[in-house]
């Protein structure tokens, strides 16, 4: 359970942004979205595999 505490006088959208932010991080939407359909352990896989290429041609670009 996400416990955001609220301070005398805090605004009620700041509260809300910091209730977002918290579940943001949680990774709660991106875990459902995974969940509504099932993806094979070798489709994840190569994903996975592509992703890192892609991430370090971009830090190779980088430098």
């Amino acid at each position: 359970m996400i416990i955001v505490p609220v301070k005398d006088g805090e605004n009620i959208e700041r509260a809300l942004k910091k209730f977002k932010r918290k579940f943001e991080k949680t990774g709660v939407i991106k875990e459902l979205r995974a969940r509504q359909q099932f993806d094979k352990p070798s489709v994840l896989k190569r994903l996975k595999m592509e992703r890192a290429i892609y991430v370090q041609q971009l830090r190779s670009k980088e430098d």
